[in-house]
C-alpha cells in the first residue's frame, strides 16, 4: 500500500497543533494529499440545544483550525479542510468514520483523561474498528517525527496483526531496524510465525529482529508497552480487537489497555 491520501482530526486542543505537524510531515515524505477534518465536542450544555448550534465558541474554533491548516499545509500539492460541524459524539463519530473509509490513513490524538477533552474519549477505538482504514494515534505528550526508525511490530498470527503489519509498511520502509514481537504461550509457533513475519520484511527492503516472550500472567500489555521503552522503540505497530494468541486478553481490552498508556505513536488495523 503507497499513501497517497491522509486524514487528521482537528479540533480546539492544545495537541492538535503537535498532531497535524506529523500529518502534514507524512504527507511531505509521501507526497500525499491531506485533509484536516475539524470536530469538537460540544459543551454539556449545547448538546440537544439545536438553535444554538453552531455555538459562538464552535464558530471561534473552527475559524481559527483552518487558519492554522492553511498555514500548515502551504507546501503541500493537495490539501484541503472540511469542517464537521456536529457537536455530540455519536455525531462525530459518524462523520469522522465516514471520512476516514475513504483515506489511506488517519492521524488521530490520544485522548487525554485528565484535560478538557475535545474529542470522544473512544474515538481512535471507533475509527480503527469501523473505518476500515489503518489509524496512527499520536500520544499527548511529546513531539514525534514522521520517520521511524526502530518500529516494534506486535505479532500474535492473527488477521488483525497481518493488517497492522501490511498497513505499516510505508510508515516504516528505510527504517534502521524493526523488532517483530511474539507474547504467547506456544514458543515453537511463535517463533516459526515470527520468522515468517522477518521473511516478509526482508521481501520489502527491511531488516527484523524477532523476539518471543513467554505469556505468564494477565499483564501481557504492560509487558509489550515495557519492551516498547526497553528497545527504546518509535513507533507500535499491533493490531486491534484482536485476541488470537493473546489468551488471558479479552477481546478489545487489549486494544483500549494501549490507547490509555501509550507513550510512543501507535499504528492501529482491524
Amino acid at each position: 500500500m503507497t499513501l497517497k491520501n491522509l486524514m487528521v482530526h482537528l479540533d480546539g486542543s492544545e495537541r492538535t497543533a503537535a498532531r497535524l505537524e506529523m500529518a502534514v510531515a507524512l504527507a511531505q515524505r509521501h507526497q500525499a494529499r491531506l485533509v484536516g477534518v475539524f470536530g469538537q465536542r460540544a459543551a454539556a450544555q449545547q448538546v440537544g440545544a439545536v438553535i444554538n448550534w453552531p455555538s459562538p465558541e464552535y464558530v471561534q474554533a473552527a475559524a481559527a483550525s483552518a487558519a492554522a491548516f492553511r498555514q500548515a499545509s502551504a507546501g503541500l500539492a493537495q490539501a484541503e479542510w472540511l469542517d464537521i460541524n456536529r457537536g455530540s459524539d455519536a455525531a462525530l463519530l459518524h462523520h469522522l468514520t465516514a471520512v476516514a473509509r475513504y483515506v489511506d490513513l488517519t492521524v488521530l490524538g490520544q485522548y487525554d483523561g485528565n484535560a478538557n477533552g475535545k474529542a470522544p474519549p473512544d474515538l481512535p477505538e471507533e475509527l480503527v474498528v469501523n473505518s476500515g482504514r489503518p489509524v496512527l494515534v499520536v500520544p499527548y505528550v511529546g513531539r514525534y517525527p514522521p520517520v521511524f526508525a526502530r518500529p516494534l511490530i506486535a505479532w500474535n498470527n492473527s488477521r488483525e496483526a497481518a493488517h497492522a503489519l501490511n498497513d505499516a509498511l510505508p510508515l516504516i520502509a528505510g527504517c534502521h531496524e524493526a523488532v517483530v514481537l511474539s507474547l504467547d504461550t506456544r514458543y515453537e509457533e511463535a517463533e516459526a510465525s515470527c520468522a515468517a513475519v522477518a521473511r516478509h520484511l526482508a521481501c520489502h527492503g527491511i531488516a527484523a529482529k524477532t523476539e518471543i516472550l513467554m505469556v505468564e500472567n494477565i499483564g501481557i500489555m504492560d509487558m509489550l508497552l515495557n519492551r516498547v521503552a526497553d528497545r527504546q522503540a518509535d513507533l507500535l505497530v499491533m493490531g486491534a480487537h484482536g485476541q488470537i494468541g493473546f489468551p488471558f486478553v479479552s477481546r478489545g481490552a487489549g486494544t483500549r489497555h494501549i490507547l490509555r498508556s501509550m507513550t510512543v505513536p501507535v499504528l492501529m488495523s482491524n
